[in-house]
């Protein structure tokens, strides 16, 4: 197996990992663990390897409708075999489950769980790959993936959770159900329905409810209002480019979200590093594809 690094960052998506890294964070903070240590950055690599196996994954099981729609990227341009794609994909998932493992035998927490939760997660990463075309429910299995990185992350930094990780966990669901309709419709130029957009407001209502007793909740729940915004904004002008456009927003949009979760339960300071993780997606996405 020969790839160029250019052609693995463009099959991994990589201007997306800090995403992952704030929703890993978010994870543990919602916990109810203080989630600065260096069990994180195992947890975070364990992410990591699962965003970038179902990335790859994602473009082995397209090929065919790439070769279409895409003929740039790496497969249908001939720089990588699909084979080869599937090999390191499959790979990459199996190491996200022993990292996550490491984890949480580290931090000493429901190290059985995090690894049915961390099965769980490359179990919906490989569903989506392969079921997400004409599939009504792939935005709701879509969801699920960023749902199991929380999942994951908290149980493994707490031993019992706060329930706020669920209501995290499920403002998360709701906002990627509006992103990933969005982005089935990229190719198509505009979005045919626009209720299920109705899904991004979930982070948001979950914060003002929220700010009404804790003010500091506030500040990132009037961010992430601006940048819904700001997406929707392309969504609705509808010209060349603006559906990519208000995808990639959207995406890095998932740290805005992180941000306002992290901060009802933890320290500003710690909400920045989600906010950090935003600026970081939106600089690397000029670089490398986020879709």
């Amino acid at each position: 197996m020969s790839w160029s690094a250019k052609t693995a960052l463009q099959l991994g998506r990589v201007s997306n990992l800090p995403t992952v890294w704030s929703n890993t964070l978010a994870g543990a903070a919602l916990a109810g663990s203080n989630p600065l240590n260096g069990n994180l950055l195992i947890m975070m690599a364990a992410m990591s390897l699962a965003y970038t196996g179902g990335m790859f994954l994602n473009d082995a099981f397209d090929r065919e409708i790439d070769a279409k729609e895409r003929p740039e990227r790496p497969i249908p341009s001939k720089q990588v075999k699909a084979s080869e794609v599937f090999a390191a994909g499959f790979t990459l998932l199996a190491g996200a489950v022993m990292f996550a493992a490491l984890a949480a035998t580290s931090w000493g927490h429901n190290v059985l769980l995090v690894v049915i939760l961390s099965m769980a997660l490359c179990g919906a990463i490989v569903l989506y790959n392969m079921w997400h075309k004409n599939n009504p429910l792939s935005p709701v299995i879509m969801g699920m993936c960023r749902v199991l990185v929380i999942l994951t992350a908290g149980f493994a930094a707490a031993e019992k959770p706060s329930v706020v990780l669920y209501f995290g966990a499920l403002a998360m669901l709701c906002y990627l159900i509006g992103l990933t309709y969005t982005a089935k419709q990229e190719n198509l130029g505009q979005i045919k329905n626009l209720w299920p957009l109705a899904f991004l407001a979930a982070p948001l209502l979950y914060g003002i409810l929220k700010s009404v007793t804790d003010f500091q909740v506030l500040p990132a729940t009037l961010i992430l209002a601006l940048w819904v915004g700001f997406a929707l904004y392309f969504v609705h002008r509808r010209e060349k480019g603006d559906i990519p456009k208000a995808v990639v927003s959207m995406i890095a949009g998932i740290s805005l979200v992180d941000a306002l979760l992290i901060s009802t339960v933890s320290s500003l300071p710690i909400a920045a590093l989600a906010l950090v993780a935003f600026f970081l997606t939106l600089f690397l996405q000029r670089y490398i594809s986020g879709t």
